[in-house]
């Protein structure tokens, strides 16, 4: 075979060599370019609370952990994040007070879209031996956390099922300018922030967080009513967006189940509705579209 025949033979079988490559470079980079859009489109909820068993749960695609006094995240320090960082090292028996307040709340949330995502991020010490606190300044690290890395985990919407109404916390919505400044900006990217009024039977406020402005504050319906507040929900003002919140949630790893009422289920109930049922650009525009209910004297939009 003459030299130059050969010589264009290898020529002709490198082009269709570049070719090929250059056919499964430009797959690639497709793919590459769709995954992250893809991840994108998944529902994720960010939830705040106590602590959960993640073990049990695939759903949740990132724990974090804040605590400010005693160090009782599972690393053993105040600060984790990653796989387990949510969890207890040891949960304590169902009666120690809201100790397993977060599964609640997540299983709640399952059981109004089975296919939302979940972030956890746990900001309550408690202990091997039972003792429980719920700190103030761990739920605004956690807040802001989220704040921060919303965009990072395409986080939708946040939940926050817990109040307190001390004249003290109930200043900080005014006075707390670093919340202040990430509640606003969690809503001016278009991620709501359902937060329960809380259960102290006050008809004058809302707890705290649920009084900083650009929330959304939720109460509870009646379970057999669409136009009665459960006796026990704060309705001052703040709140904006009542819904039914009553499961019969399954205790824990136990054979029991606990008949979950209240702000709290209505809070994770709301938000998960909104991340099944919102077709909107803006939540404000889903929030204009919701039905609207009279409860004594007050309009307020329902879901």
């Amino acid at each position: 075979m003459p030299s130059s025949f050969k010589n264009q033979t290898i020529k002709n079988k490198e082009k269709i060599m570049k070719k090929a490559l250059l056919a499964l470079l430009s797959i690639a980079i497709a793919f590459t370019a769709l995954a992250p859009a893809q991840a994108q489109d998944q529902k994720v909820l960010a939830i705040i609370d106590t602590a959960i068993d993640s073990k049990v749960f695939p759903q949740v695609i990132h724990e974090v952990c804040f605590n400010t006094y005693t160090p009782t995240c599972p690393n053993g320090q105040t600060a984790m994040e990653g796989p387990g960082a949510a969890n207890l090292s040891a949960w304590p028996k169902p009666n120690v007070e809201g100790a397993w307040h977060g599964d609640w709340m997540v299983k709640a949330a399952l059981k109004t879209d089975p296919t939302i995502k979940i972030v956890f991020i746990r900001y309550t010490e408690i202990t091997n031996s039972g003792t429980y606190r719920n700190d103030a300044m761990s739920l605004i690290r956690a807040i802001d956390w989220v704040s921060k890395n919303a965009g990072k985990y395409s986080i939708d919407a946040l939940s926050i099922s817990q109040s307190n109404i001390t004249t003290t916390m109930l200043t900080q919505c005014i006075t707390d300018n670093s919340t202040i400044g990430a509640i606003s900006s969690l809503v001016s990217n278009n991620v709501p922030v359902f937060v329960a009024t809380g259960n102290h039977s006050r008809s004058d406020i809302v707890g705290w967080p649920a009084c900083f402005s650009g929330v959304t504050g939720v109460g509870a319906l009646q379970k057999s009513t669409s136009s009665l507040l459960e006796s026990k929900t704060n309705s001052g003002p703040g709140l904006d967006l009542v819904t039914f919140g009553a499961f019969e949630i399954q205790l824990g790893r136990l054979n029991a189940t606990f008949p979950l009422a209240g702000s709290s289920g209505a809070t994770v109930v709301a938000a998960s509705t909104y991340l099944k049922n919102n077709t909107f650009k803006t939540f404000q525009e889903y929030l204009n579209s919701l039905p609207k209910v009279l409860i004594n004297s007050v309009s307020y939009s329902r879901n």
